[in-house]
């Protein structure tokens, strides 16, 4: 199974939004099915085959995630990210701002589902090939 050094060297590399395709193929070769990744404090939780998980550690200090959602907050948030504008630790406190609780990224179905404290679908988009 995959290691959080294993985990934290295909993170490493990652500098901005640009760089997420490449990441999710780097997890997917070690072994990573899917993971949660919590806004309020950056935990992530991954997930192997086999029913095998593993929880990383907070990546910053908490943050108050916004009680009310807001998409269009999230789609900005995600469109500049993306372009290279935003750092990760830019675009979770946006997200956070935009009432997103957590994404689940799926590396077989190639998708991050973001979700609002309720548990609602704000968002399902489709992960480029990089």
């Amino acid at each position: 199974m995959f290691t959080t050094d294993q985990i934290h060297k295909a993170f490493s590399k990652v500098k901005s939004g640009a760089d997420f395709p490449q990441f999710v193929q780097d997890l997917k070769e070690i072994g990573v099915t899917h993971y949660d990744n919590f806004v309020s404090d950056g935990r992530t939780k991954y997930y192997g085959s086999d029913d095998f998980t593993l929880d990383g550690n907070s990546k910053y200090p908490e943050m108050k995630v916004n009680e009310i959602s807001s998409l269009d907050s999230l789609k900005h948030a995600l469109s500049i990210h993306q372009q290279g504008q935003t750092d990760y630790p830019t675009f979770c406190k946006q997200a956070a701002d935009a009432g997103v609780e957590k994404w689940i990224t799926h590396m077989m179905e190639m998708t991050v589902t973001y979700l609002d404290k309720k548990g609602q679908k704000l968002i399902i988009e489709s992960i480029p090939k990089p």
